[in-house]
Parts: structure tokens; C-alpha cells; sequence
């Protein structure tokens, strides 16, 4: 399991996928929290977060940064219940 660099605080768990190895799952908000703690603007830690982090593929392992919302926000944005 691919573990993202500096932000063990910001790590929530796993998540699996069918006929898939498990991946590390991290809070995006937190990740954004502990780059500003290192003495980034909110502004230069999105930026850096999304480019850096959100743009970086490793494969098939490569962690997920998620995101939480209310059900009813993705409904009303299209989502579509299956």
C-alpha cells in the first residue's frame, strides 16, 4: 500500500475496489490544513495540493484524497442513484 508523504494525520483508513489491492484514503481538507501548517496561504496550499498531490499518478495504488459531502449536494449536481 502506497502511503502519501507527510500527511499521516490527515490518513482515514482504507478503501477497496473489486479485483483491486486496497489504497490508503486521506481527508483532502486536512491534507490542505497540514500544508498551511507548514506555513502555506490557504491559497498556495490548494494550489500545491491539487497540482502536486491530486495531479501525481503512481499506479494502481495510488491513494485516494476524499472529499465529504452531503448526498442531497451531488444529487442536486447531477448525480445519478444506481
Amino acid at each position: 500500500m502506497l502511503i502519501a508523504d507527510g500527511f499521516n494525520k490527515a490518513f482515514i483508513g482504507t478503501g477497496s475496489r473489486s479485483c483491486s489491492e486496497d489504497v490508503a484514503v486521506y481527508d483532502t481538507d486536512r491534507c490542505i490544513d497540514i500544508l498551511m501548517e507548514q506555513g502555506m496561504t490557504d491559497e498556495e496550499a490548494i494550489e500545491y495540493f491539487e497540482f502536486n498531490v491530486l495531479g501525481s499518478w503512481v499506479g494502481s495504488t495510488t491513494p485516494i484524497f476524499l472529499r465529504k459531502h452531503d448526498i442531497d449536494e451531488i444529487l442536486e449536481e447531477g448525480g445519478v442513484q444506481c
